[in-house]
Order: C-alpha cells, then structure tokens, then sequence
C-alpha cells in the first residue's frame, strides 16, 4: 500500500519507504484479530526497549549501522552534522545526532511566527471543524491525550486547533521549541509504545493518546511571548522509543536544562530528544489563536495523494507535508480568540 506525502519546497508528491513495513503490519493486523493481550504485549514498555537494544545497541546492530552506508542510506548531511559521521559508532549515535540548525534550518524572524517542532512529516486540523473530528479521534481523544484531571487545560484547548508531526527514522530526532513564552504546566502520562507507522495509526483508534507521552503547557501571551495563547507542546513515545530526555538550550546545545514551570523558552531552540527511534510530537492551540500557512491548507487535502490516512479514516482527505524543524507552520492570529 503507498503512501505519500508533498515535499513542501517544490509541492511535489514522494512516496515514502518504511522501515520495518512488513513487520508492522504483520503484528497489528495479528493484534486486531487476536484481540487486546496481543496488543498489550506488543505495545509494553519492556518489549519496546528489548526491541530498541536490538536495533540500536546490539553489538552486531551497531557494527552493521554505525558505517558509512547506513548514514547515506538515511540521507544525512555530513556538513549539516556537529560531529563528524565518521565517529558514528552505533544506530543510536545516528539517531542521536546533533545538526548545526543555526545554518542549515533557518527560522523566520517575526515574532509571532510557530515554527515545526521536528524534522518530520505533518498534518493538521480543528478540534472545533465537523469534518475533520473524526480525524482527530482516529488519532488521539482530546480529554486522554492531555490527562482527563487536567481540568484547567482541558477548558482552555477545548475547541481549538492541532498539529501533528511525525518523525521517521531517518529524522534529526531532536524536538525544538515552537514558540516563545512562559512554562506554566510540566507532567507526564503512562500509557504504551505503539508504532507511528501510519499502519498502526489507522489499526488502532487513538494510538497517539493511548501511548507514554510528556506534555508541556507554554503560556505565549507574555512578554516575548510569540502571542497564540495557551500551547500544548505533546512528545508521544512509540515503539522502540527508550525515553524522551528534557535538554533545553538557549544557546546552540550549550548547557542544556530540564523543561520545569516558570521557564521562559525561546522559538527554534532544542527542547528534547527522542532517545532513540521515530516517534510523534503533538501540538495543541486554543480556538483561533494560529492560522496555519496557506500551502500547508492545501497540501492536507491534496487530491491526487495516495494516503494510508485517506484509506483508513473512513476516506477523509489526509496528506501530510515534510516538514524541517523550524520552518514555519503559521502565525498568531491577533484579535480573534473567538472565532
């Protein structure tokens, strides 16, 4: 089954090759039809991480991966990289690298400019829009995604905007700050380690909020604040993921810290890391507080895209957009909180 997404610099349509296809596939179709304790086993934190140690820390893994050929196979940049990919020794050090994002992924100067958190793969919609919720409960329940006893954020999100990126392997796993603002709210939320193969998206309702997830609520209606209101920013763990390390810097990856409430964070800057494998980040944005960019508006609804979004949630129009982190996904929307 193909699935492509638009390659946004040029607006053409690429069809995306998976890593592991055939196993995923294998293993949710047997769980849909085997019922829940299949799909408890395959989605546990311990057979994630035995599974994670496999393919990124096996000796004969890291022999096999940590050479030139798998770094070009994954199309990475040797002059994008801080270290040089030669000292690469194992898939996680591939997985873990760092990039020189300050040159190579630049980031518009206006202020109330939201940036992609990730290299990865995008869609979007409106929890509030008719069309488009069942999309939004294919992909997460609102109330589980955030933590049904988070009463306040829950109220203030309730009706508003999301955005959802996915990494694939051969992404910088890093995740950046999208906007400027305040930490108001840290925590996390247990739950499972589904895949974010599309495949598993559409094999089991809700993955994105049914999987161990770390949620950062950012207050941007303050000084130097990028000015969208309330940001939930929600790094979702998946298969294989070991764990998502807190590291915000200011300044390049000098002196990294841990994300905690009062902390003022700046737009673009590191934030976290996915240690290692592809996972997803989630967005979510208070009722017309963003606009997201016009071409990101067509591209999710492109008419010629073989999606396996479109095929599997119940035919609705569902294209995602590569993303680099830092680009632009929309602006503040000034004097309609309303609408």
């Amino acid at each position: 089954m193909r699935h492509q997404f638009v390659d946004r610099p040029s607006g053409e349509l690429r069809d995306e090759t998976f890593f592991g296809d055939r196993v995923v596939r294998l293993l949710y179709g047997a769980a849909r039809e085997d019922g829940s304790l299949l799909m408890r086993a395959l989605t546990s934190q311990r057979l994630s991480k035995w599974l994670g140690y496999l393919n990124y820390d096996f000796p004969l893994a890291a022999k096999l991966t940590g050479s030139r050929r798998f770094t070009e196979r994954l199309g990475i940049l040797a002059d994008e990289c801080v270290d040089d990919p030669s000292t690469f020794r194992s898939a996680r050090d591939v997985f873990e690298r760092r990039i020189r994002y300050w040159d190579c992924r630049p980031m518009d100067a206006d202020p109330s400019v939201v940036v992609s958190p990730a290299d990865a793969r995008m869609l979007h919609g409106s929890l509030h829009d008719s069309p488009t919720l069942r999309i939004k409960e294919r992909f997460f329940d609102f109330e589980e995604l955030l933590g049904a006893d988070r009463t306040r954020w829950l109220h203030r999100l309730h009706g508003g905007d999301f955005a959802v990126f996915r990494l694939t392997p051969d992404k910088y796993h890093w995740v950046h700050t999208p906007v400027a603002g305040r930490v108001v709210d840290v925590y996390a939320v247990d739950g499972g380690c589904h895949s974010c193969n599309p495949v598993a998206a559409v094999a089991e309702v809700g993955a994105l909020s049914k999987n161990r997830r770390e949620v950062t609520i950012i207050d941007t209606d303050v000084e130097g604040g990028t000015g969208v209101g309330l940001v939930a920013v929600i790094e979702v763990v998946a298969l294989m993921i070991g764990a998502i390390e807190q590291r915000y810097s200011a300044t390049g990856y000098d002196a990294p810290r841990p994300i905690e409430t009062g902390l003022h964070v700046e737009r673009g800057r590191p934030k976290s890391i996915f240690k290692p494998g592809s996972s997803t980040v989630v967005l979510l944005f208070e009722r017309g507080r963003i606009r997201f960019d016009d071409d990101l508006d067509a591209n999710v609804a492109h008419p010629r895209a073989r999606s396996r979004f479109t095929v599997g949630i119940d035919g609705a129009r569902l294209v995602e957009t590569d993303m680099n982190v830092r680009a632009s996904i929309g602006r503040a929307r000034r004097g309609h909180h309303d609408d």
